[in-house]
């Protein structure tokens, strides 16, 4: 009821009391001159807002392009790098509630700016620790097989039966090489980096997207929406092609003679320079921060917007209350009566069901998202053996350009065919429907596992090896002292890999160049069937025939299914923007950012890191002898475990936004219809009045000069 006369009151006060308020306004001013400089400022606020995403999008896709790189470098597992990851989440947690509520009413390009800065700052943080750190080791192969006792190939042990499952090593050196491992614990300023950049990154989503659609017409919101996000996917793009660029060069580059490391990129230890990319991504938000300096606090509205009788879609289920955004008294409201407000707003967004139900959907959908976006390189890496480099290239050049298209075709759609708000909410739920679809089709599209001695298949070669019969030992390198912690991939000429040239029973080696060859491997010539030993090289066996075939077509339906799913993007947007209250939108958006980083953000890397850890085979280990990151994942495992889980919450969304599409048809669609019968009844009654009235006083119109001229 209170809400109801409150309505009613500002509608009066909107229809008869401005025009007397502001006369010498409209006055002052010509119509032509009054739209100009809105158009101009909104213009360069779209351009500043949309380089800002841009830069924001770039440091993100870069993060997830070298997760593996910091995975390695650090020896950490998936698990810890998905805190790490969802450490920029929690960045937004600690400060979105009350950056979007009392941003809202205060200078908000300048909120944007000074967040800008402190993102910049955030970014060039995570590339610190390599200038702290001490240069990257990595196990080595000698080039004899006497130089020795610690690495491979196999030194015969002269009195001993049983293989020793862990060098012996003095207590000194443990201890030397412990102080040194002390070093891999400075992944915490990676995590403290990027939370900084969450903090910084908090006032750019709620304040400028509700800036541009206070500002912009009903019919360019969506456009400008749509122009924005577009932007902010091309900064993936840019940050996976920089990934792919920086897993090339070498983790030391300027600090070391490349001349002497003996690894490629194709090495399974090899590491690139993950910390550059995040100097260049730290100053380009640095600069992104300086336009937001020069805009005012509001902008004229557009004419559309302050005329009364305009249908918009806000206007069939919302009072827009302009008056409370122009009058002085307003704009120098307190801080306590801010925060007064803050529980009730607070109470208003959560009563509306269809915001409650979309932020549910939402969640869940990104959930899925979240997951499935932060280990696709892991995936793509380990389910069909591509280097860390060629992953990011393929995601940067193909699957987020898609994602781009799909964006942009959703605000164009929006725009050329003016959706109703029922109507985006059905290219939302469609859109998801088709995506997960597409997406089961993946599960048939994996490779199966490399064959690995001891871990995927027998020594012999001729069967499965099953979790409890998995062993590193066997009667061919029985006599070898080997470590079976280590992992040196060695690629016999058998096709089948073993976790070093020592397990693989290699008496000698050659090196040409960075290429090393082994000799007199028993274990080799014992799978071949072969009298007499056999040979092998540096490095992990290739996938079998059929897998560059299985990552061509994984690539195409990846490619369609981001379109797909991409294209409820903008029309999600408008509807969230448009089921509530215009005073709160940027508190709404800011509740929602919030629960998408609380509920989605920060648990969907961290879970399902720890799930892909399950389908670990072999784990590698720091010199003082902990866990560190996984070597070698089960391809199957790994693939029903990523795509499992991704689907499973794609369906679980798709449900709820049903209940949203059902919800918002009879909740608001009804009364809107009952609302404009109500409507026409009482014109048509009127349009009567007026005739009878009318036709009493036609005779006497001759009293009445001007009766005509005043009608």
């Amino acid at each position: 009821m209170d809400s109801s006369s409150k309505e009613n009151i500002q509608l009066f006060c909107k229809n008869s009391v401005q025009p007397v308020e502001r006369p010498s306004f409209k006055t002052e001013y010509s119509s032509s001159e009054e739209k100009q400089p809105c158009c101009g400022e909104l213009k360069l606020f779209l351009g500043a807002l949309s380089f800002v995403y841009f830069a924001k999008a770039l440091a993100e896709g870069y993060l997830k392009s070298t997760i593996t790189q910091i995975e390695r470098r650090f020896e950490i597992p998936s698990s810890l790098v998905g805190v790490i990851d969802g450490s920029f989440e929690i960045g937004n947690l600690l400060v979105i509630t009350f950056v979007s509520y009392f941003g809202a009413r205060l200078h908000r390009p300048k909120i944007i700016g000074a967040g800008c800065l402190v993102m910049g700052v955030g970014t060039l943080l995570v590339a610190l620790p390599q200038f702290f750190m001490g240069q990257y080791r990595y196990e080595r192969y000698p080039s004899s097989s006497n130089s020795t006792l610690r690495t491979s190939p196999c030194i015969l042990e002269s009195n001993s039966q049983l293989p020793t499952s862990v060098m012996e090593k003095s207590q000194s050196a443990i201890n030397n090489e412990c102080k040194v491992d002390t070093s891999s614990s400075m992944w915490v300023y990676v995590f403290l980096g990027n939370l900084l950049r969450g903090i910084g990154e908090t006032p750019i989503q709620p304040l400028g997207i509700a800036y541009l659609d206070d500002f912009a017409s009903e019919d360019n919101a969506a456009f400008y929406i749509g122009c924005v996000q577009t932007v902010a996917i091309i900064g993936p793009i840019f940050g996976f092609l920089l990934g792919s660029l920086c897993a090339k060069l070498y983790v030391d580059i300027g600090f070391v003679n490349l001349d002497h490391i003996t690894i490629t990129p194709k090495d399974p230890q090899w590491v690139g320079a993950w910390w550059l990319g995040y100097l260049i991504a730290g100053v380009i938000s640095l600069l992104a921060a300086v336009p937001f300096w020069c805009l005012p606090k509001s902008l004229l509205k557009p004419q559309s917007k302050e005329d009364s009788n305009s249908s918009t879609e806000k206007s069939k289920f919302i009072m827009d209350d302009h008056t409370e955004y122009q009058t002085p008294h307003r704009e120098k409201a307190k801080m306590m009566d801010m925060a007064r407000d803050f529980l009730p707003s607070l109470r208003s967004l959560f009563g509306n069901p269809v915001y409650f139900l979309y932020l549910c959907a939402s969640t869940v959908q990104f959930n899925s998202l979240f997951g499935m976006v932060t280990y696709k390189p892991k995936y793509i890496e380990q389910q069909y053996g591509q280097s860390s480099s060629k992953a990011n290239f393929v995601i940067g050049l193909i699957n987020i350009p898609a994602v781009a298209l799909g964006i942009f075709s959703g605000g164009i759609v929006m725009k050329k065919f003016k959706i109703s708000v029922c109507g985006a909410a059905k290219i939302y739920l469609g859109s998801s429907v088709v995506g997960y679809l597409l997406f089961l089709s993946l599960f048939a599209l994996g490779c199966e596992n490399s064959d690995v001695a001891g871990l995927t298949v027998s020594y012999q070669g001729t069967k499965p090896v099953s979790s409890h019969e998995r062993a590193l030992f066997s009667d061919c390198n029985s006599r070898c002292k080997c470590s079976e912690t280590e992992w040196e991939p060695m690629c016999g000429e058998n096709g089948i890999t073993y976790t070093s040239a020592c397990l693989a029973g290699c008496q000698s080696s050659t090196r040409s160049g960075k290429t090393i060859i082994f000799h007199n491997c028993t274990c080799v010539g014992i799978a071949t069937l072969m009298s007499g030993n056999s040979s092998g090289m540096v490095g992990r066996c290739q996938k079998d025939n059929e897998c560059p075939k299985m990552f061509l077509y994984f690539l195409v339906i990846s490619v369609i299914t981001s379109y797909t799913l991409s294209l409820g993007g903008i029309p999600g947007y408008i509807l969230l923007l448009r089921c509530i209250k215009p005073q709160l939108k940027s508190f709404a958006l800011g509740i929602y950012t919030l629960a998408i980083r609380v509920f989605a953000g920060i648990p969907a890397p961290v879970y399902f890191g720890v799930l892909i850890d399950t389908s670990c085979l072999k784990w590698g280990f720091k010199r003082c002898g902990s866990r560190g990151s996984c070597r070698l994942y089960d391809s199957n495992a790994f693939r029903h475990i990523y795509l499992g889980l991704t689907t499973l919450l794609g369906i679980m969304s798709i449900f709820l936004s049903i209940v949203v599409l059902f919800t918002l048809k009879k909740n608001y669609v009804s009364k809107h219809r009952i609302f404009r019968t109500k409507r026409e009844r009482t014109m048509v009654t009127s349009r009567i009045r007026k005739e009878n009235y009318t036709s009493d006083h036609l005779l006497q119109s001759n009293c009445w000069p001007g009766k005509e001229t005043q009608l």
